[in-house]
């Protein structure tokens, strides 16, 4: 396999625990697109936190947010955009409501919250860059629903409500975990492996010449699309044994680590 293009997820893979874009992950991307391989970016981010990662890094390809559910250009200019439906999101508030998880909407740009502290809500200010916007009744939300968030430290009970909707909704939604407190809900199509599908149709590359770096369960639909998957040395067994090649940690500049060691040794023949 002779890598194309590259397409990274951001939180537990590109980025730091600390949400930080490192020096070694800004050069090892630089020496893979001067060997004039494509990268870009996929995550359940907004794009309010994806462009800016991509103007540190210099990339003019369009880049996936929300799971792939909204294409964004360079520019940042929204090229497609896709909604969870409004039944959907309906029927997991009255799922999820009682089981003490916390409610995330994020529609029309804005990222609306119920609950306005804790150390998660610190996490999403520095991923999304913005503030979220204290919103108790959401029910005025459910149509434009880009990506809906369960939130809750209680791991157990959040895979438990994860297969509970999963099992009512999942023929029409999106719905996976992107950190073990985070149950995600974006529309059916925004989903990893079809918006990897989406980037490089747009860049006019074959899946079979696209490579892939992960960490977490909703990065497996891309890994099986994919041509070659590399996972974050921190990923769970799952998510390891799914990809080819394992590399370091995130916070071991895990990204850095795959590219030098594996992505352009493989491009160079060695």
């Amino acid at each position: 396999m002779n890598p194309r293009l590259v397409i990274s997820d951001i939180d537990g893979t590109l980025v730091n625990r600390a949400k930080e874009l490192t020096r070694p992950t800004i050069e090892a991307v630089a020496r893979l697109r001067a060997a004039g391989i494509s990268f870009t970016l996929i995550s359940a981010r907004p794009p309010s936190g994806i462009l800016p990662l991509a103007a540190a890094l210099g990339l003019p390809e369009p880049l996936a947010a929300f799971n792939g559910g909204t294409l964004i250009r360079a520019d940042g200019t929204i090229a497609e955009r896709h909604l969870v439906p409004a039944a959907v999101v309906r029927g997991l508030f009255e799922l999820c409501e009682g089981s003490g998880a916390v409610p995330w909407i994020f529609a029309d740009g804005r990222w609306h919250a119920r609950v306005m502290e804790g150390t998660h809500l610190d996490h999403e200010r520095k991923a999304s860059l913005q503030e979220p916007v204290h919103t108790d009744d959401m029910t005025p939300l459910f149509g434009a629903v880009d990506k809906l968030t369960w939130v809750s430290d209680d791991a157990r009970m959040l895979r438990d409500l994860t297969a509970r909707a999963v099992a009512k909704y999942g023929a029409q939604a999106t719905i996976a975990q992107s950190q073990t407190y985070y149950l995600d809900v974006t529309h059916l199509r925004a989903n990893k492996g079809d918006g990897i599908a989406t980037l490089a149709a747009a860049l006019g590359v074959a899946l079979a010449d696209v490579a892939v770096l992960g960490d977490m369960p909703n990065d497996l639909p891309m890994f099986a699309r994919a041509g070659f998957a590399v996972a974050m040395g921190q990923a769970p067994d799952e998510v390891r044994a799914a990809a080819d090649r394992v590399s370091t940690s995130n916070d071991a500049d895990g990204v850095a680590h795959a590219i030098d060691t594996i992505l352009l040794p493989m491009i160079r023949g060695e």
